[in-house]
């Protein structure tokens, strides 16, 4: 049943985030992640459109044009990217990204690191969260210095490994304080 198995997915992922903040210090956001996905909007169109291989949301573009459920999704959680994009000072260049807080581009990594290990089970290897975003990262709003820290530790994954960037994460990225 679609219900169940998708409360399977998003449960794994919830305790890989989790596990994945724990063991960079960020235990309030390891609890809290992605909460929004347990609530009705976002749940029964994660059920409806359930795939098991990728996200809900892209099952549902694909039906209406848009998903409901990732627009209160975004919307709701700072770890994601497109939570930080408004209108800028300068009202010509229309809406940009925001600089986003250390502690949210590092909830990201964790997060884009577990949902590759979610969707891809066996076949998950380090690349596999800096292939998915090189794959899209030119149509990104992101601000330069988020996309910069985002791209470095995506690639220490990567080149290093997941302990490695995450002891590096925890002892020099956070160690000073929660700005750039």
């Amino acid at each position: 049943m679609k219900i169940w198995r998708h409360f399977c997915t998003i449960t794994n992922h919830k305790l890989l985030v989790m596990r994945g903040c724990f063991a960079v210090g960020l235990y309030r956001q390891g609890l809290l992640h992605d909460l929004s996905k347990y609530g009705y909007t976002e749940f029964s169109l994660g059920c409806r459109y359930y795939q098991g291989t990728e996200s809900p949301h892209n099952g549902e573009r694909r039906a209406y044009g848009y998903s409901l459920a990732w627009l209160h999704h975004k919307g709701c959680n700072k770890h994601h990217l497109e939570y930080w994009t408004d209108y800028g000072p300068d009202k010509e260049k229309g809406l940009v990204g925001m600089k986003m807080p250390k502690r949210y581009v590092v909830e990201m990594l964790i997060d884009r690191v577990s949902a590759s290990k979610n969707y891809q089970k066996e076949k998950y290897t380090d690349a596999a969260a800096w292939e998915y975003y090189a794959k899209s990262k030119d149509h990104y709003l992101i601000h330069p210095d988020t996309q910069r820290l985002l791209e470095e530790l995506l690639w220490m994954v990567k080149e290093q490994g997941e302990r490695k960037a995450y002891d590096y994460i925890r002892h020099t990225v956070l160690k000073k304080d929660f700005s750039y």
